[in-house]
């Protein structure tokens, strides 16, 4: 994997943010979006460019896209994404969206079903499919 590649993509906050939630499993675009407080199409843009780098792998559940980090990453890529673990430890934007990540375990990933499905205080659950 290309180092510039790497760099590239790890010089945006949001992405940073992404890439360190997804240090502790696979999160659904909605789930990105409660944690960060940001659009759906700024999380999509965001994720659709680390996956066109190969920093994160997308798989369909249902209606949802769900993301991870590489399965057999390369090892430039895995020491990147431990030095970014090490690094944001102590920054209160990190630990906070972890915090957050941590309130939704309950409906996360490999739950029984995806928390898109699922209304969230004051909207309307969306119809399934």
């Amino acid at each position: 994997m290309d180092l510039i590649a790497i760099y590239e993509c790890l010089c945006d906050r949001t992405r940073l943010r992404l890439l360190h939630l997804l240090g502790e499993g696979p999160l659904c675009v909605c789930h990105f979006q409660r944690i960060l407080g940001e659009p759906q199409v700024k999380i999509s843009k965001h994720l659709g460019y680390l996956k066109s780098r190969g920093l994160v792998e997308a798989r369909r559940e249902g209606n949802w896209m769900v993301y991870q980090l590489p399965l057999e990453a390369p090892r430039e890529l895995q020491i990147n994404f431990a030095c970014l673990q090490d690094c944001v430890r102590e920054d209160p934007v990190f630990r906070r969206d972890l915090a957050r990540r941590d309130r939704l375990a309950p409906v996360l990933p490999g739950a029984e079903a995806c928390a898109c499905a699922r209304p969230v205080a004051g909207q309307r659950a969306r119809p399934s499919a």
